[in-house]
């Protein structure tokens, strides 16, 4: 590969790869606003459906860990006369 910059940030220019510089602050703030202006913002829809889906596998692991360490408490209780 061709060491060359990149403009693949809508056209803000990167530090030169492999200088070993680090960006100017003024390049840098430039590239992070060019990277916000490519966030997708969920609908409110979908915000709901994701936060419910998320809630639904906590519950469901901490049941399943729940369960685990209950058979775990009982498994040393036996091994061990508790």
């Amino acid at each position: 590969m061709a060491s060359s910059n990149a403009n693949d940030t809508n056209g803000v220019d990167r530090s030169r790869s492999g200088s070993g510089l680090p960006a100017r602050p003024a390049s840098f703030a430039a590239q992070v606003m060019a990277e916000l202006r490519k966030v997708v913002r969920p609908t409110q829809r979908e915000l709901v459906t994701y936060t419910i889906v998320v809630l639904v596998f906590v519950a469901a692991i901490m049941g399943f860990v729940f369960g685990l360490d209950q058979i775990f408490t009982r498994l040393v209780g036996f091994v061990f006369g508790g």
